[in-house]
């Protein structure tokens, strides 16, 4: 009999009653490992209620004793992240040094984290009329809730959760029923690390605990990240409830390849944005934009790195792992066909791969799809796996115009070493997070993560200066204490 994942409710594994569970599998090995129980009614509630409970206490605790506690929960994920990283690929698929990099950018976020006493410094202005003083400060909200993807099981909630909890929320976290026991863990380690109890909780569901969270009247927040479609559904729902909304959805990002560029930088930065995480990324580089004539040169280039990329079971060693399901697995391929029957020309095919692991895995090797038309679904849908499209443009200014007239603005960057033209660029281009010779243009914690467009709904990005004020909310106190001398009799002459 399968193992059963449970909820994490006040402060212990919670056993869910409900009798509804979805398969959990690992992916490498293409067989289900665990089932992930399903949350009823009655557990969101209870989920829900241990956080409300929980909250008083916690928004009083002392700043210093907050810190102190996410600083221990710092110490120990740093000295227990190789766990946690086994954990994620186990049930994802990547590698397991791409487990450990997720793991090491969520902790950008627990360190920042651990500024939260300057982060929630007000204002004070004396004397703003006689005798009248203003000062401003910053309050957590109550319950948050965090809805997760399957990609990135550990990094995505950790934009969140450190900075909820250090400024005084709750949390009430839904993972996605592909790979929870990256949360379950999460929970533990909180409570070793001396969280109070019910401040962070674990709901495992589908769509009935997400509803659950979003029509909650005791939930003032929603974190989101995943596909556009649903993104919009969260913002939507959420915001009708009176809930603040930070929802990240997809992505289709763009590499813009100057002539002058280094091209040897440029496919190397091509295969690591395109292939790492199975392209399992809403930052991946999914189109290389090659100002012509440079793609006759660069192509070459990207397919002899291919060559010797390891595709297998992410604990060997390899490059790249499975895809996370067999059904996304199958649908990341048919874009594959599409391609073929658009008159794109697939260059390198990674639809029958030679792999490094058992044959019944999640198997899909890296792909490369040149002169893709943008008209085809294989260039205007995210695929959200390893295959990598190259699309020619005659100049940089039709190069801008492309990337500029898609649906998504979430991640994009220009290879080249003329300065003017990066320059124009980050100006010109109408997407939220740029790179100039930088792939990946992920900020740093203490910046705020997030796109323009159909790549982000609601009222913040993640993370850094927009995080701390989405999870707090600001008040203004105007205040007049009467001076010690004030009134009284007094029979002496008056002086001032």
């Amino acid at each position: 009999m399968s193992t059963i994942v449970n909820h994490w409710i006040n402060g212990a594994e919670f056993v869910s009653t409900s009798g509804r569970t979805s398969p959990v599998y690992d992916p490498a090995l293409g067989v289900e490992t665990k089932r992930v129980a399903l949350a009823n009614q009655a557990e969101i509630d209870a989920a829900i209620k241990a956080a409300k409970d929980a909250f008083p206490a916690w928004r009083d605790e002392s700043l210093a004793k907050r810190q102190q506690i996410i600083f221990t929960f710092r110490e120990l994920l740093n000295s227990r992240k190789g766990e946690l990283a086994e954990i994620i690929t186990s049930e994802h698929g990547k590698v397991l040094s791409d487990a450990l990099g997720e793991i090491t950018r969520g902790q950008e976020v627990v360190e920042f984290a651990t500024g939260i006493p300057h982060l929630l410094k007000g204002f004070y202005s004396e004397n703003v009329s006689t005798g009248v003083d203003v000062y401003s400060t910053r309050q957590p909200l109550g319950v948050v809730g965090i809805i997760s993807p399957f990609n990135f099981p550990a990094m995505v909630p950790m934009w969140f959760f450190p900075i909820a909890i250090a400024a005084g929320n709750t949390v009430v976290i839904k993972p996605s029923e592909k790979d929870p026991s990256a949360s379950m863990w999460v929970a533990k380690l909180w409570k070793d690390a001396g969280l109070p109890d019910g401040v962070f909780n674990v709901l495992n569901g589908d769509k009935e605990s997400v509803d659950g969270l979003l029509n909650s009247p005791d939930v003032e927040s929603i974190s989101f990240v995943g596909s556009t479609p649903i993104a919009k559904y969260i913002y939507e729902s959420a915001s009708r409830t009176g809930k603040r909304v930070q929802a990240l959805g997809g992505a289709k990002n763009h590499m813009l390849v100057l002539p002058d560029a280094d091209l040897e930088l440029v496919a190397d930065s091509a295969i690591n944005a395109g292939f790492g995480s199975a392209g399992e990324r809403c930052m991946a580089i999914s189109v290389v934009v090659a100002v012509e004539p440079v793609a006759d040169k660069l192509i070459p280039k990207i397919v002899e790195r291919m060559g010797k990329l390891r595709t297998g079971d992410g604990r060997r060693g390899c490059d790249m792992g499975p895809l996370v399901t067999r059904e996304h697995r199958d649908k990341v391929a048919s874009y594959i066909d599409i391609a073929e029957k658009d008159g794109a020309t697939v260059v390198v095919d990674g639809r029958n791969p030679q792999v490094d692991g058992d044959a019944n895995g999640f198997w899909l090797a890296p792909t490369l799809v040149d002169k893709v038309p943008t008209t085809s679904k294989v260039y205007t849908e995210e695929i959200f796996g390893p295959v990598l499209s190259i699309v020619r443009v005659k100049s940089y200014d039709e190069g801008v115009a492309l990337i500029n007239s898609g649906a998504f603005g979430n991640g994009t960057a220009i290879f080249t070493n003329d300065g003017g033209a990066a320059r124009r660029f980050q100006n010109e281009i109408q997407v939220g997070m740029v790179g100039i010779n930088v792939p990946i243009p992920v900020p740093v914690a203490y910046y705020s993560f997030g796109g323009w467009k159909q790549s982000l709904f609601g009222d913040t990005k993640a993370h850094g200066v927009e995080g701390v004020h989405f999870f707090t909310r600001g008040k203004a106190i105007t205040s007049r204490w009467l001076d010690p001398s004030h009134g009284g009799i007094n029979l002496g002459f008056p002086q001032n």
